[in-house]
């Protein structure tokens, strides 16, 4: 199915907005195909701050309202004590409260950027989105990751080359609780090192270590930027490590 053809089925739908590369093409090819469409946005612990100000600047670029949802998401046990499948319960109680919350603005179809790159074999998250009749156009559309940063390069989206961002919970390991105090000091620690001007990295959280993971074009410049990057990281961490094996 051609995304013109999705959105000449289906003329209102509701949009799980992320601010990221898949939503954000797939709000303004809703939009270029006349659809009315209503994008949500759940900020929880887990979504940085940058995020939400990415959302609401292609909001504004597109001169569409951008609705966000509050939620307590280490409210949630089974999403808080972190388990191997935290993302299917994450992502079932955060569709739910879009759902919901759209279902109330009188739109019944709710899609996400879910696109023809994604495995479902191996993101526990799309089940929760199947459970839920959550519709994937772009997966529908067979239109791939690579894809999607081209046709977003040619609509003059600022997010075409925006690096992939799994959520903050990421950075915690399998198994150990989720702390809101532990999720705000990795999103500063990575903050700082986005001024320093890093990118495409991460802050991974072992006991009281922040190991960094960065790519390998990037390596020789932590090494340089060592004084800076311990000065911005250890009010945050007593140690702080570099992962020698490359992202």
């Amino acid at each position: 199915m051609e995304l013109n053809t999705f959105f000449k089925e289906y003329p209102t739908v509701a949009l799980a907005f992320s601010g990221g590369v898949d939503s954000a093409y797939l709000l303004y090819a809703a939009l270029k195909h006349g659809a009315d469409v209503k994008p949500y946005y759940v900020k929880t612990a887990f979504q940085p701050q940058f995020e939400l100000e990415d959302a609401l600047r292609l909001g504004r670029e597109l001169d569409v309202e951008i609705t966000i949802i509050q939620a307590d998401i280490l409210s949630v046990e089974t999403v808080r004590t972190n388990p191997a499948d935290r993302c299917y319960y994450c992502k079932h109680t955060l569709f739910n409260l879009i759902k919901k919350r759209a279902k109330a603005d009188g739109c019944r179809i709710l899609i996400d950027g879910t696109n023809a790159s994604d495995d479902a074999d191996d993101r526990p998250g799309m089940r929760a989105l199947d459970e839920l009749a959550v519709r994937s156009p772009l997966r529908e559309a067979n239109i791939t990751k690579g894809k999607v940063r081209q046709l977003s390069k040619e609509a003059g989206l600022f997010t075409w080359d925006k690096p992939a961002y799994a959520c903050l919970a990421t950075r915690i390991k399998t198994g150990m609780s989720i702390e809101a105090a532990a999720l705000i000091k990795i999103e500063k620690a990575e903050d700082a090192l986005m001024k320093l001007g890093f990118a495409d990295f991460r802050v991974r959280l072992f006991g009281d270590e922040a190991r960094l993971q960065i790519k390998e074009a990037q390596m020789a410049k932590a090494f340089e930027h060592k004084a800076q990057i311990l000065a911005a990281l250890n009010s945050h961490f007593p140690v702080v490590t570099l992962d020698l094996k490359a992202r």
